[in-house]
């Protein structure tokens, strides 16, 4: 069984509730019919149902009444949530007619149903900013206790079985924090090991922090962040197996990990790559995707309290497919 195969597994057995609050975009209304075709989540879509049919009805879609669609204009819940938002925002000035106006917005509905207990997760972004999907996201369902620092996980699937888990590997960040100081790397060390786990099942994920120096071969501030960071992500969870710095051959091909980092637990075993910054990151996996043959998943928001990501704009039915199937399975894992 491929990976993702293996995920979509995984999101059946628990079904978790999943917000799209794209309700009349194409690709997502493709991707969830498919979904719920193959009962891999229970989803819900916002947005006008009258709309929702039409284009449902459009591309030929036969499985969207088994979503439950709700209107953000005319709903139950409209007030409850209205005056969630209050409470979670008043230390801001919120008010209750402003709170009003924003449970109209889908984005902001859809992280306070989550909030609200009523579901599991949110997948947004094929017609909104990154911007747009993080905003209310960050003022609703918040951080994790202990987590300032929001970043992006991507899986690299590659075909030689030897690297990560049966050729999966998961590098962060990829997709939010420019350039992450040493707490903030470590926080993104120990959200990573927990997507490795959530989205992958690996139940002690190996964490390389990446450098361009292994066990002190280069003496640079660069370098001594990175170490930094790997002390303060022992201190933050103390099982977390983790090593660094190490350069990305070290981090993944055991001859050399052996020779250059001796003894450790992670040097040419890691199945988690954790970068010194965004722009590294960004480029690394691009670089894999293009040159290498990797086929790159995610990005994978981390550090939220409950799980909402962010698709690009210029995603496929496939990648909201795959998306739906992984948010569901960080879900279960919270």
């Amino acid at each position: 069984m491929d990976l993702i195969s293996e995920i979509v597994a995984r999101a059946k057995a628990t079904r978790q509730r999943i917000v799209l609050p794209e309700g009349t975009e194409e690709r997502t209304l493709t991707a969830a019919d498919q979904v719920l075709a193959e009962g891999i989540a229970h989803l819900i879509i916002l947005g006008n149902p009258t709309k929702i049919k039409e284009v449902a009805s459009k591309l030929n879609l036969t499985n969207i009444d088994k979503a439950e669609i709700i209107d953000p204009e005319n709903h139950p819940k409209k007030e409850t949530y209205a005056q969630l938002l209050v409470e979670l925002r008043k230390s801001k000035g919120m008010t209750i007619e402003d709170a009003r106006q924003l449970v109209l917005n889908p984005l902001y509905l859809g992280c306070l149903i989550v909030k609200n207990g009523d579901a599991d997760g949110q997948l947004a972004g094929a017609e909104n900013t990154t911007g747009n999907v993080l905003r209310p996201a960050l003022q609703i369902i918040k951080t994790k206790p202990g987590i300032t620092t929001v970043s992006g996980a991507m899986l690299l699937i590659t075909k030689h079985q030897e690297f990560g888990k049966n050729g999966v590997v998961v590098i962060s960040d990829v997709a939010v924090t420019p350039v992450p100081n040493a707490e903030q790397l470590a926080q993104i060390a120990v959200c990573t090991s927990h997507t490795a786990t959530a989205v992958l099942g690996i139940e002690k994920p190996k964490v390389a922090m990446l450098s361009f120096s292994t066990k002190g071969s280069a003496k640079h501030e660069a370098a001594d962040k990175v170490i930094e960071a790997t002390r303060l992500a022992k201190e933050m969870n103390p099982e977390l197996v983790i090593d660094g710095e190490m350069q990305a051959d070290a981090a993944l091909i055991p001859s050399v990990g052996e020779r250059k980092a001796p003894g450790s637990e992670v040097a040419g075993h890691a199945d988690v790559l954790v970068v010194p910054s965004l722009e590294v990151g960004n480029i690394g996996y691009k670089l894999a995707e293009r040159l290498g043959d990797v086929e790159a998943v995610g990005p994978i928001l981390q550090g939220m309290a409950q799980p909402v990501n962010d698709l690009s704009r210029g995603c496929s039915v496939s990648d909201i497919y795959k998306m739906i199937a992984i948010t569901a399975n960080q879900a279960s894992c919270e």
